[in-house]
């Protein structure tokens, strides 16, 4: 069989598994990641059944997930909604930052993978997985819950700092000089600042630019223009995703929500090949030697998770069951946590077993997510019945 044959078979048997894998998890009421993670685990280098063939593709489809997750979140937030956000919240932001990446940052210094390695690590630990939080709260009817703003302002706060972080280690992975690296960094800080004046000030022009009735026409336009601003931030040193997410929060009113319809068919579909293809690049023999650091990470930051969201609701007046389902909601970390690995493997300059304890990580983190939103309002019901001392509602 021809290579183009070859390709276009092990493509279709891995797009048919994906399929698979999430109606498994939608009738299980699951993020379907760390079953994409598994199946890339699966069809890669020392898994079940190698599929070379199609991993070209997957890498370029990958980065185009990427670029479409971060468009589809940064067409979530107006600028004034991240100004208001940052300003309510910046505290449990940094909170939130020192917490839960200094974990990650010590086990990549306790493993010797040097500076880049605990930079990297501490962001993939950070940030949690605003496309889970988002469905839980969804599926779990808490939208409108006096907690769910808290939430929401730390997953804004978290967001602005990846615009700042994967800048800084893009320049880290690069190996640029440290005056190099403060120039990328300001180009970065001056980008971010500029597209917010004008999504504040000039939004409509940019949503009239990519705007059309033709949905074709409007599909192309939305597609080119994330791809032309994602390689322009690209060769900048910016970070392809960043250029994308502010570029989604330029665009605004109508224009944000037909774009948003229109592109989560495309965005589903390439960030599942995403985490296939980072599957794909991970040896699954390498998990074993890091599943225990794995685990011990999973445990010590679910706990500064939700002792964060405790905290940050604490601070707005919530009552202790909402505290509570502000912490759990905030445990699962998911697609951006393999983005920052993914960065740091294809870039290289990092320990290969990185991508083995990420993949590890996310797929316990992703899992464990859902079940402890899930569980924490029983959870905490059942202590205060103990206790003699229970909270009806705490909203």
């Amino acid at each position: 069989m021809d290579s183009t044959g070859l390709a276009l078979l092990q493509l279709g048997v891995i797009l048919f598994a994906l399929g698979m894998m999430g109606r498994v998890a939608g009738r299980f009421g699951m993020s379907p990641i760390p079953l994409y993670l598994l199946g890339g685990l699966a069809f890669g280098e020392g898994g079940i059944v190698q599929m070379k063939a199609a991993a070209e593709f997957g890498h370029l489809a990958g980065e185009i997930g990427v670029v479409l997750l971060l468009l589809l979140l940064g067409l979530e937030y107006t600028a004034a909604e991240l100004v208001t956000g940052l300003r309510r919240d910046w505290l449990a932001g940094l909170l939130d930052i020192v917490a839960n990446a200094t974990p990650g940052a010590l086990v990549a210094l306790l493993l010797g993978w040097g500076p880049v390695g605990a930079v990297t690590m501490a962001g993939v630990t950070y940030i949690s997985s605003s496309g889970i939080v988002a469905k839980v709260l969804n599926d779990l009817g808490r939208l409108g819950n006096r907690e769910t703003p808290v939430i929401l302002s730390i997953l804004v706060f978290e967001d602005l700092a990846m615009a700042v972080y994967l800048p800084i280690l893009t320049m880290m992975l690069a190996g640029m000089s440290f005056l190099a690296g403060l120039e990328s960094l300001a180009i970065a800080l001056v980008a971010i600042t500029v597209v917010l004046v004008v999504a504040l000030r000039y939004g409509r022009y940019v949503s009239a630019l990519v705007d059309s009735s033709d949905p074709e026409v409007f599909l192309l336009k939305l597609l080119g223009a994330a791809l032309l601003v994602a390689g322009a931030a690209s060769a900048l040193n910016v970070s392809a995703a960043v250029g994308a997410f502010l570029l989604g929060i330029a665009i605004s009113g109508s224009t944000a929500q037909e774009a948003a319809k229109l592109l989560e068919p495309l965005r589903d579909l390439f960030a599942a090949i995403f985490f296939v293809a980072f599957g794909l690049n991970t040896d699954p023999r390498a998990i074993p030697p890091v599943l225990g650091w794995a685990v011990l990470l999973a445990i010590v930051t679910a706990l500064t998770k939700i002792g964060t969201g405790w905290w940050a609701a604490r601070r707005q007046g919530i009552r202790r069951m909402g505290r509570a389902r502000a912490g759990a909601a905030l445990v699962a970390r998911g697609e951006f946590s393999i983005v920052i690995a993914g960065l740091a493997v294809s870039v290289g300059g990092v320990d290969p077993r990185l991508a083995a304890l990420a993949s590890a990580y996310v797929l316990m983190m992703a899992v464990l997510g859902p079940i402890a939103a899930r569980l924490v309002e029983p959870a905490v019901r059942l202590a205060q019945r103990d206790r003699g001392a229970v909270d009806p509602i705490g909203r």
